[in-house]
């Protein structure tokens, strides 16, 4: 309901109405939300009150606009599955929901692991490490900050420049160091993005974003890479799937 003889402006009232309306079980991804006209007959409010709050909720990410069909809930570029599984890393994701992957390196180093990223990858603390940080885009829309970190002893010789041919890093472990990644466990979890993070994927201030940390392993279960990946809020989707139970 709006009140307007509330001290909170009545486009930030609605702005919250209609957010409770796009988080109820009545909509979707894909769903289309009432016209401006619609909204300010149920809330007995003009339309340009109406379309200031639309316009936040289409900047903060939560609707966007068509210019034939009106205002839609966004439909997420990427379905990441949230179930420990083979590691096909996340061009494969991509490449399976019908996107089109690419990425672009941000940043390449020789480094020494520190306590935690050490005992992820069970390899003493100060060993070399190959620190990989990757922008992943879906048909040109970023969507992961991605950061890799990887023992220098399993990938002597590792380049920037191997990582920028197109090539996938899980085929360049295979094909020139004989690295399988098989399984990987994961952990997700609610973070608050950098500015530069917020800065390369284009996410509007304050956002929250969903942490994933995996940790990859080959067939002898020996840790081969510990990853770090920011996703976008709106782009990116996590489902799980499991059997029904039988009644």
């Amino acid at each position: 309901m709006v009140e307007k003889n509330s001290n909170v402006p009545v486009y930030l009232q609605l702005q919250r109405t209609i957010e409770e309306m796009i988080d109820s079980a009545d909509y979707g991804p894909g769903d289309h939300i009432p016209s401006e006209r619609a909204l300010a007959d149920q809330f007995n409010v003009n339309r340009l009150t109406v379309r200031k709050a639309i316009d936040r909720l289409v900047s903060s990410g939560r609707l966007e606009r068509n210019s034939t069909n009106g205002t839609r809930i966004p439909v997420p570029r990427l379905l990441r599955p949230v179930e420990p599984q083979n590691s096909g890393g996340i061009a494969r994701v991509i490449q399976l929901g019908g996107g089109t992957p690419s990425n672009r390196l941000l940043h390449f180093e020789l480094a020494k692991a520190q306590d935690s990223i050490a005992n992820h990858l069970s390899i003493p603390s100060g060993s070399d490490i190959f620190i990989i940080r990757r922008l992943w885009r879906v048909d040109d829309t970023p969507i992961i900050i991605e950061t890799s970190y990887i023992p220098a002893s399993y990938v002597p010789g590792l380049e920037a420049e191997d990582l920028t041919s197109g090539q996938s890093l899980y085929g360049i472990l295979k094909e020139r160091f004989g690295i399988v990644a098989v399984y990987s466990t994961r952990t997700i979890s609610v973070h608050t993005p950098t500015s530069f993070e917020e800065q390369t994927l284009r996410l509007p201030p304050h956002s929250s974003t969903l942490l994933v940390r995996l940790l990859v392993e080959d067939a002898d279960g020996r840790p081969i890479e510990y990853v770090r990946s920011v996703n976008h809020p709106v782009h990116v989707n996590f489902r799980s799937a499991a059997p029904s139970k039988q009644r």
